[in-house]
């Protein structure tokens, strides 16, 4: 490319996604860069701009990155401006790219030579370089021109000693340019001149490397020695580089780095020089391998199964169990999780839901389950409670936690983190526990309850939308870069510090992680493709959306449909008029008619914006502020048993004309999202244990996927999805444990997530509600009869 004042949209489609893929990461990336440009105001990211850049995650094929890079290119953003950030990031693989990338048509193959004649002999210096077809070259002695010097060759004959010195080559291209490395010329004595050499003795007087360095493979922390030896007089100096780049510390013939790491890869040569000859070792490659640590801590893939109930059929409802889902969610996809989301799930819903999580799981894999609701816990039990549990419900009406657990070391994870945010209170209605299995000794168990044994948790409240206090700390951590119980003592820490639940709530953490797990690791390849396609095709049938469409309506009125999902299962469908014949004066379509048995509120049905349809998504995520839409929110799609239907109800009004006139289409969109898991239906009996090792690998191909999902799979494909209908399991009681099913249709889900739901900056007023306003919730004002229990039976 060569010129750094060139538009970033000037590289070529694979340069800028490389640049994506270094830059989507939490530690050094994307919110990173987004910070550094707006030295420049022009480049400033507005908050909607970031909430769609962080909704990239939730496309298979999205980048958060590569949509900064075209918002930056769309404002003219240079190269040049560019490379200045990321070096202020210190994102030294990225500069080291783009640099590489910019610079790849000015690459100079040979590089002129260090040279010494006799005078009145002849020197031919050699700067040869790919790049443009109309490149020139230009030869410099010190600054000066050498005229005659605009060739590839400089050609210096016959040599007189006003010609020593050192000399560059200049490529360039228009006002684009690289300069070569110096080559010194030095003119000597004839062996017949008047003055004795043998201050320089012939045998010795050049530089002669005896020693190159080797290529090496070294693993990530240990040492690294390349040695460059060389015979000279006078005695040698030497440089190493690295990338050719010069090292500031490689100034001795050995090099040596203590603790590699893998911005230590790639080319390394050493220029040796004395005061009259410069020469150059071998390049060689250093492979930086993965340490015995990295291979412990591999992770193959990242899944995680949020449940939150709110909507309780006979205990109070919640409010924060939406908010603190539907954050942790988009927080998560960012650390590319592959999150289900589920609200409101009755008893069998439940297991089901955890049953499908189960068969996401595997080794190398990283397992993460949220549960937000009603919860209880009796001599070291816990249990959560679904949505229609009975008013004096029992263990046998709810989930219990430890043998959940079980099942997920069952599965021979390499993290299993499960996040209880419910209340401990004991339930006097319950009578004998049941008793867990022994859980193994594995080392990769973390296991957080939102408060302590005995306690209640609470939710803060801001207007119609709610935090958990767990959650409200919690989001603010979650993406750091450390290991996960360091990162959960820190909540812990944060919420002790909050005045209104000191001594009446208390993050309680359980751990027996003995390596550094985080949940920032970055996936690596499992080397098993089989098994990665299979939790592909697993997790994907989770998140198929209707393709959007366009009705054609007999008037000559065009209705848009597009879908998009706020939870796993529940889906947003907005319908905006897309064309308008002249003759017609006002128009407007409705949706009516819905398949029976979704969970969803009439009223609350064609809305004209997204928060009176009680969503949390940002209308502009669908539809841009200038394009009008209508909003329909449905809930409950795990409970829909056959395709979904609605009718779009066409009202138009003709010009000149008061009579009102009505067309109306059908619309079958088949099971969306994750209707197509039934996890309304039991599952067979069948007993779970670690022996018989249900991995994703060793499934047989069945035609039992659920329904429409079977026969569009090529076999290639289908190969290593199981059964479900004689995998799937029931429980009659808690203890009673099953074994996962299997769906399986890959698709290119399109979901989309809210921005940042709160401001804690500003405290909030005081509501006579029961709840905790958000705001500052250290603010010693606030008192704790504001606040109610959160998930409290």
């Amino acid at each position: 490319m060569g010129d750094w004042n060139l538009s970033i949209g000037t590289l070529s489609e694979g340069a800028q996604s490389r640049l994506a893929d270094m830059l989507d990461n939490a530690k050094c990336g994307w919110r990173q860069l987004a910070n550094v440009v707006t030295e420049e105001p022009r480049f400033r990211c507005s908050e909607n701009e970031m909430t769609s850049c962080s909704l990239q995650v939730l496309s298979p094929t999205g980048s958060p990155s590569r949509y900064l890079l075209e918002r930056l290119s769309e404002r003219s953003c240079t190269l040049g401006f560019l490379l200045h950030c990321l070096k202020k990031m210190e994102h030294h693989e990225a500069v080291q790219y783009l640099t590489a990338n910019v610079m790849e048509r000015f690459q100079i193959t040979v590089q002129p030579q260090a040279q010494h004649a006799t005078e009145g002999g002849r020197v031919v210096l050699v700067c040869k370089a790919i790049g443009p077809a109309a490149m020139g070259y230009q030869w410099f002695k010190g600054k000066e021109e050498v005229l005659g010097g605009s060739g590839p060759e400089l050609v210096l004959c016959p040599l007189t000693p006003t010609h020593q010195g050192h000399y560059i080559c200049r490529v360039n291209h228009g006002e684009n340019f690289v300069f070569s490395q110096w080559a010194h010329v030095r003119i000597v004595r004839s062996a017949g001149s008047s003055v004795s050499s043998s201050f320089f003795p012939p045998s010795v007087s050049g530089v002669r490397i005896v020693r190159q360095p080797r290529p090496q493979v070294v693993a990530e922390g240990d040492s690294l020695c390349l040695d460059c030896f060389a015979e000279a007089n006078p005695p040698p100096q030497y440089q190493w580089y690295h990338n050719k780049q010069p090292m500031p510390t490689g100034k001795i013939s050995t090099l040596r780095i203590l603790c590699v790491t893998t911005a230590d890869r790639g080319m390394y040569s050493c220029r040796v020089f004395n005061l009259y000859h410069e020469v150059w070792s071998d390049q060689v490659h250093v492979k930086i391998g993965e340490s015995e640590y990295a291979v412990l801590k591999k992770t193959t893939d990242k899944v995680a199964l949020l449940m939150g109930n709110m909507n309780y059929l006979h205990h109070r409802p919640l409010r924060a169990p939406m908010a603190d889902v539907h954050e942790m969610t988009n927080l998560l996809r960012q650390l590319d999780f592959k999150v289900v989301s589920l609200l409101d799930l009755n008893w069998q819903e439940m297991h089901s839901a955890v049953t499908e999580f189960l068969l996401l799981l595997d080794r190398g894999v990283y397992g993460l389950l949220y549960f937000a609701g009603h919860g209880y816990e009796n001599y070291g039990n816990s249990f959560m409670v679904p949505i229609d549990a009975p008013a004096s419900y029992t263990s046998e009406n709810c989930l219990w936690v430890q043998d959940v657990l079980q099942r997920m070391q069952e599965r021979e994870t390499s993290l299993n983190v499960f996040l209880l945010d419910m209340c401990r209170k004991r339930n006097l209605n319950d009578g004998v526990p049941p008793q867990p299995g022994q859980l193994k000794v594995t080392a990769n168990i973390v296991f957080g309850y939102a408060t302590c044994v005995d306690a209640e948790a609470f939710e803060v409240n801001k207007d119609d939308l709610s935090n958990g206090i767990f959650i409200n700390f919690l989001k603010q951590r979650v993406m750091e870069d450390e290991k996960v119980t360091v990162m959960l003592d820190r909540v812990a820490e944060d919420m002790g510090r909050c005045e209104i639940t000191r001594g009446r709530q208390a993050l309680e953490l359980r751990s027996n992680l003995s390596e550094r797990r985080a949940l920032t690791d970055r996936i690596q390849s499992s080397g098993c493709p089989e098994t990665t396609s299979a939790r592909n095709l697993q997790w994907a049938i989770a998140h198929v959306l209707p393709k959007s469409r366009n009705l054609q309506f007999d008037c000559g009125v065009t209705v848009q449909l597009g879908f998009a999902a706020e939870f796993s299962n529940i889906m947003i469908i907005y319908t905006r008029i897309l064309e308008n014949p002249k003759e017609i004066a006002s128009c407007s379509a409705h949706l009516t008619d819905f398949t029976e048995g979704l969970d969803m509120d009439l009223k609350m049905s064609n809305q004209e914006n997204l928060l009176d349809a009680g969503s949390l998504l940002p209308m502009e995520i669908l539809l841009p502020a200038e394009l009008p839409g209508l909003y329909t929110r449905l809930k409950g799609l795990q409970r829909l048993k056959k395709e979904l239907t609605f009718t779009v109800c066409l009202q138009y009004k003709y010009t000149n004309l008061d009579e009102e006139v009505h067309e109306r289409q059908t619309v079958t969109v088949g099971k969306p999202l994750v209707s197509k898991l039934n996890l309304h239906e039991p599952r067979l009996p069948r007993s779970y244990s670690a022996s018989s090792s249900f991995d994703l690998h060793s499934f047989s191909h069945s035609s039992s996927f659920p329904e429409g999902f079977g026969p569009s799979f090529p076999a290639s494909e289908t190969s290593s999805i199981g059964s479900a209908s004689t995998t799937w399991s029931y429980y009659s009681q808690p203890g009673v444990s099953a074994t996962p099913s299997s769906p399986g249709k890959l698709n290119l889900p399109v979901e989309d997530d809210s921005p940042e739901l709160f401001d804690s900056d500003a405290p909030q007023p005081l509501t006579t509600s029961k709840s905790l306003p958000h705001g500052q919730v250290e603010d010693l004002t606030y008192r704790f009869s504001n606040m109610h229990n959160f998930h409290s039976c």
